[in-house]
Formats: C-alpha cells, sequence, structure tokens
C-alpha cells in the first residue's frame, strides 16, 4: 500500500522525531511503500496567502501553488499523521497543510452546496502523537486534535477509513519505560496497518 506520512516537528532530536522513524521503518518493514512527507525539512510554507484564498473555490486552477503536494496525497492509499500536540491542536505547519492541501476538488467537493467526501483514495487513516498534558486535561478541553483527526480528517476519505490514533498523554512527566512502551506499541500498529 503506498502511504503518505505528514511528519511535523522541528527538532530532529525530540521523541517525535523518534517516533516518526519508529513509524516509517515499521511501514517499510510491512512492505509499504512510503512517501515519507518532513514538513518542515521540506520547507513546506503553511500560510494561506490572499490570492490562495480568493481562488480557493476555482477548481481549475485552486492547486497550482501546492501541485505537488496534492499529487501525493491523490496518489496516497493511507494517511499516517505524526505531530505533537501544542495548545491543543497541531502544529502551525500541518494546520497549513490541511489549509492549502485539502481543497475543493482534492479533499472534498461541492455538490449543490452539499460537502462530499473526495479522498476516496485513503483506506487507512492513522495518527501517531503526543500531548503533553494527561488525557483527563486533553478532554476537559475537547481534545480538538483527535476530533478533527477522528471525525474531520476522516469524513473526507474512504467511507472503510476507520482511524487509528495512537497518542502518548503527559509527556511532561514521561519516563525512558513509558516512552519505549510507545514506541513499541506505535511499531507494533505501523506493521498491522
Amino acid at each position: 500500500m503506498r502511504v503518505l506520512v505528514l511528519y511535523a516537528h522541528p527538532d530532529p532530536e525530540s521523541f517525535g522525531a523518534a517516533l516518526h522513524l519508529a513509524t516509517v521503518k515499521a511501514l517499510e518493514a510491512a512492505g509499504h511503500e512510503v512517501d515519507d512527507c518532513d514538513l518542515y525539512a521540506e520547507g513546506f510554507e503553511p500560510a494561506l496567502s490572499r490570492t490562495e484564498r480568493v481562488g480557493y473555490h476555482d477548481l481549475a486552477s485552486n492547486t497550482l501553488p501546492v501541485a505537488g503536494y496534492v499529487e501525493r496525497l491523490q496518489a496516497a492509499e493511507a494517511l499516517v499523521l505524526c505531530f505533537p500536540v501544542w495548545n491543543f491542536g497541531y502544529p502551525a505547519i500541518l494546520k497549513g497543510f490541511f489549509d492549502r492541501v485539502f481543497l475543493p476538488g482534492v479533499s472534498f467537493k461541492l455538490t449543490d452546496g452539499t460537502v462530499r467526501p473526495n479522498l476516496w483514495n485513503i483506506r487507512r487513516l492513522a495518527a501517531v502523537t503526543t500531548y503533553g498534558g494527561s488525557r483527563w486535561r486533553a478532554l476537559l478541553m475537547g481534545d480538538p486534535p483527535r476530533k478533527v483527526v477522528c471525525r474531520a480528517v476522516r469524513a473526507v476519505c474512504h467511507p472503510a477509513a476507520r482511524p487509528l490514533y495512537l497518542a502518548h498523554y503527559d509527556m511532561n512527566r514521561a519516563t525512558a519505560a513509558s516512552r519505549d512502551a510507545f514506541l513499541a506499541r506505535v511499531a507494533k500498529k505501523m506493521l498491522s496497518l
């Protein structure tokens, strides 16, 4: 299966980088063809420009500024997001990817004013993430990242794409043992994606 991994962490020495590496290695070990998209390393520009916003609904040209990323997304059969949760949200670079690449005609289509999913090529969806706070704190805040993956992103994928959401909570008090256990869990789940 062709898997697009969207990785969003600026520090190559971070635990997020270790999770990213474990994710990619396990997917490759399972025989998947991995398109590893490191948004920071690739210099992805997350800010939606005025021109892009004005042309947002122009299906003939709205993908031109991000054509390469659109092609990669449309070629994928699975999407794996690898990111930290900061301030109960995504890093700006990942949010910018959704803003700039999940466009009309790409991730959804408007049919008689109704939004219809358009990423039917994505049959598997997963997220690998970390939270500084506890699961209870995330729940208290409504856990926006989990909701976006499991509801909004999932809603534009193939109907059979059930989301897998792997999160290490309470990183502020994480131990070597908890981090190692989570790395092992991620590798195991990616092997069976």
